[in-house]
């Protein structure tokens, strides 16, 4: 049995939506330390910001994310207002 190479990614251009918004939630590395956490809220953001998705306040509570170093609150005021800056 033999495995395969990983599938390649194509980088999304640094000024698009996309990036804009995996950047934001990498920016909260310290306090969301899993990295599939961070891709699976970045996703959910990213379908609010394109209006197919919950509001930032809801996407984070429902997205399961481990939460480290502050609240629940807290991320989510800080999120949102970063978001609305974007």
């Amino acid at each position: 049995m033999g495995t395969l190479s990983p599938a390649g990614v194509k980088k999304a251009p640094e000024d698009s939506a996309e990036s804009k918004i995996y950047n934001l939630v990498e920016s909260f590395i310290d306090n969301i330390p899993i990295q599939n956490d961070r891709y699976r809220l970045a996703y959910s953001l990213l379908q609010t910001y394109q209006g197919k998705g919950d509001t930032p306040d809801i996407a984070i509570r429902t997205s399961k994310i481990k939460i480290e170093k502050i609240s629940m609150e807290k991320l989510i005021t800080d999120i949102s207002e970063r978001l609305k800056q974007l």
